[in-house]
């Protein structure tokens, strides 16, 4: 290992982003989820309700892709994690999206969320050219 490589995964700036971007989507989805889970006057439940859930879930699985491909040795194995990290990563991107249509107040934190993804993509770029 090089002198710059961290010695331990939670050390990578990276994967420290991936976290932050977690807690990040936890608490818009917590909030947006107050506005969202009312019914809607016709008795019909808001749909962007399930986009609020789709960030987390979404935004939970970059770090554990990113500790795959970082012990994977295989390179076609490893291309597999860093495939499925670059899709969650455009989904979350898409998703925000969506979420910023609906009717709420935390709509607002979505743009803070897409810059801290914008963040995460330069990282990811510099951080594949090292595996």
């Amino acid at each position: 290992m090089s002198a710059n490589t961290p010695l331990n995964l939670s050390e990578l700036p990276i994967y420290i982003k991936a976290q932050e971007i977690f807690t990040l989507s936890q608490s818009i989805s917590l909030y947006l989820n107050d506005d969202l889970s009312a019914l809607n006057s016709d008795g019909t439940e808001d749909n962007n309700i399930y986009f609020s859930g789709d960030i987390v879930q979404q935004s939970n699985s970059l770090a554990p892709e990113i500790a795959n491909a970082q012990s994977e040795r295989c390179s076609y194995k490893k291309r597999k994690h860093l495939a499925s990290l670059k899709r969650l990563t455009n989904r979350l991107y898409k998703n925000s999206y969506r979420l910023e249509k609906s009717n709420s107040n935390g709509k607002d934190f979505l743009p803070i969320l897409r810059s801290e993804l914008r963040k995460f993509k330069k990282l990811q770029r510099s951080w594949v050219m090292t595996l």
